[in-house]
């Protein structure tokens, strides 16, 4: 199965929900736990554990890993396999991106099946060109993984790259959402390319309907809610995957919390499946 098709099962039989595993200092001190690769690993252990076996999708962010180094990395690696072993789809934000050989050996690292990396997706710089991720786009199709690539994101430095103008009139997230959806124009159902699109944009004018799935964070703490994904994605509502971390982890470090805070939030948004 291609990952548009592994996810989109995954959505269905779960519920669309991806989980945040942001080990971050600030979470781990409220967890009672020291910021060290001890507390790392404590932390993200009970946190897949706890939601591993009822989340669409984990989203483990790689910079709070790599902080502590080839054993933060370690853990990194562990975590993975325990989330896929546990049937979630592993997204892996990382924000790659780079151009030529770089961004062959970063898609090997992450997608090609045979590192101890490998992830079912990871999220993609597009801002060195689209062109440039071509590597990982290849690499991803060939391994029936997948790549979200920033498009609308909802920081307050973006507008002044996202919304500007290209030659033919279209802006830098039109062209990048118009790339994504030729990539996906020939799936049969929800394409493995996907688009970072964060709920907290409140409103735009672009295209949504790129065939394949929108990876929304901006949730909870952030502001985001089910009303704003119904009112900015329109038809294109049932391919939108929400993620939230902060006002999920927060129910840590008690599991049995943290695993009802992800099924009742999984059924909330469960409204924004397919008909």
């Amino acid at each position: 199965m291609s990952f548009g098709q592994r996810l989109r099962e995954a959505m269905d039989g779960r519920g669309p929900l991806c989980v945040g595993i942001d080990p971050h200092p600030a979470l781990m001190d409220q967890w009672g736990l020291t910021d060290s690769v001890f507390g790392l690993e404590k932390f993200a252990f009970t946190a897949v554990e706890s939601v591993g076996s009822v989340a669409a999708a984990v989203k483990p962010q790689s910079a709070f890993f790599e902080r502590h180094g080839s054993k933060g990395i370690a853990v990194l690696e562990k975590v993975i396999e325990q989330a896929r072993g546990m049937g979630a789809i592993v997204v892996l934000d990382v924000k790659r991106g780079d151009v030529g050989s770089s961004t062959q050996a970063y898609a090997d690292a992450y997608l090609d099946q045979r590192s101890p990396l490998a992830v079912d997706a990871i999220t993609a710089s597009p801002f060195l060109g689209f062109g440039s991720l071509e590597p990982l786009i290849e690499t991803a199709l060939a391994n029936d993984s997948g790549v979200f690539v920033l498009a609308l994101t909802s920081n307050p430095e973006a507008p002044q790259i996202q919304h500007a103008t290209v030659a033919d009139g279209r802006t830098v997230a039109g062209t990048i959402l118009g790339e994504i959806a030729v990539r996906n124009a020939d799936a049969e159902d929800m394409g493995s390319i996907g688009a970072v699109v964060g709920t907290t944009i409140r409103e735009t004018t672009e295209n949504l309907d790129i065939k394949g799935p929108l990876l929304v964070p901006g949730f909870g703490a952030q502001g985001g809610t089910v009303g704003d994904v119904s009112r900015i994605f329109g038809s294109a509502a049932g391919n939108v995957l929400p993620s939230s971390s902060r006002d999920i982890l927060a129910a840590g470090p008690d599991k049995a919390k943290l695993h009802a805070t992800v099924e009742q939030l999984a059924h909330v948004f469960a409204g924004l499946a397919r008909p």
